[in-house]
């Protein structure tokens, strides 16, 4: 970029050629150096600006879940704000994304869900031309009930007191039963709940496992529920809008067994028996070619890591605003300088909050 280079004495010549009484050489000094700093103030900005590590905007993967839409605009912010980069969030799933991030059409994915997709990331991983750089934070799964239904029934603390209390959660298309809300069909965590209701009898002999049509359909039988204050027992994971604004607590399960819970993930497996879910760790990954051309803003994405906690409240306050990921965003950005000024230097951080 050019720098703008007023020369003073080019100003004093100017003014001895002009028509009237001649400016004392004090205060033709003084305006020559006046003239000089109204341009070299913007010149001086200029230059402080950072310069992009890579001369295309930096790709990330959107894909459709709330907590991935707030943390890839998280992530953007601070890229274009702190280190002068442009931005792009090419719409995607979770496994082309995979293979978008290793043929380079993108260079971040923002979220991947490494037990949700771990044979496909290890290939990709195989290949060397993808790489995980960080863990954003840890996912997790659980049964769940809300805290008022826990109020009610002080002695149901786990999925085996399930059985004795399906009058409390009657299914009114089959009275005789108690209703579990699971997961959509054909989604991934419906094999594992359907895997426990095979390996528990009498769960089964007491309640219908329902599967929503939709995510939505799910969500919103949840939060009806919710808002009536009916009792209901329910999948989901975390962290999510429903979890982030519902008081909810978690129903005990065994301790999680490797093994056993592979039993859980196969629906061929005959003799399934329940253990609770494994922590999910939720990676950032990086085109690698990527990374090497641009170790700066590579490093800002390694240290990326949310306390669930804090992605749940975001994600709540998504929800009872119904506010759109950019403004969730730049509400996180505001109101969490403690969690993301960790993630960058201090001069990145400081032009992050001046362009917010």
């Amino acid at each position: 970029m050019s720098r703008l280079s007023p020369q003073p004495s080019a100003v004093v010549n100017s003014a001895r050629h002009e028509a009237g009484p001649r400016l004392p050489l004090a205060a033709l000094s003084a305006a020559a150096l006046g003239v000089a700093a109204l341009f070299a103030a913007p010149a001086a900005q200029a230059a402080d600006a950072p310069a992009c590590e890579v001369n295309h905007p930096v790709r990330f993967g959107g894909m459709n879940w709330e907590s991935n839409l707030v943390l890839t605009e998280i992530e953007r912010r601070i890229m274009e704000k702190g280190y002068g980069c442009e931005t792009d969030v090419l719409p995607t799933e979770a496994l082309p994304a995979l293979a978008a991030l290793g043929r380079g059409d993108l260079d971040v994915n923002s979220e991947i869900w490494q037990n949700s997709v771990a044979e496909p990331w290890a290939k990709a991983a195989a290949t060397g031309k993808v790489k995980s750089v960080g863990t954003a934070f840890m996912g997790a799964e659980a049964w769940y009930i809300p805290r008022y239904v826990a109020e009610r029934f002080p002695d149901l603390k786990s999925v085996k007191d399930l059985p004795k209390h399906k009058e409390d959660f009657v299914d009114n298309e089959d009275p005789d039963k108690g209703r579990f809300y699971g997961c959509p069909a054909g989604w991934g965590c419906e094999v594992v709940t359907s895997q426990i209701f095979k390996g528990d009898k009498e769960l089964a002999a007491s309640f219908n496992l329902f599967s929503p049509g939709t995510g939505a359909a799910q969500k919103a039988a949840l939060t009806s529920a919710y808002k009536r204050k009916k009792n209901i027992v329910f999948y989901y994971w975390s962290p999510t809008p429903v979890v982030g604004s519902m008081d909810l607590v978690k129903l005990e399960m065994p301790p999680y067994d490797e093994a056993k819970h592979k039993c859980l993930t196969d629906p061929d497996c005959p003799n399934p028996e329940i253990v609770d879910y494994p922590q999910n760790p939720v990676l950032t990954a990086v085109n690698t070619k990527f990374s090497e051309q641009a170790p700066k803003a590579t490093e800002f994405l390694s240290k990326v890591s949310l306390p669930v906690d804090v992605v749940n409240a975001a994600l709540a306050h998504m929800e009872e605003e119904s506010l759109e990921a950019p403004d969730v965003a730049n509400w996180f950005l505001k109101n969490h300088e403690e969690v993301w000024t960790k993630w960058v230097p201090a001069d990145v951080a400081e032009r992050v909050k001046a362009g917010l």
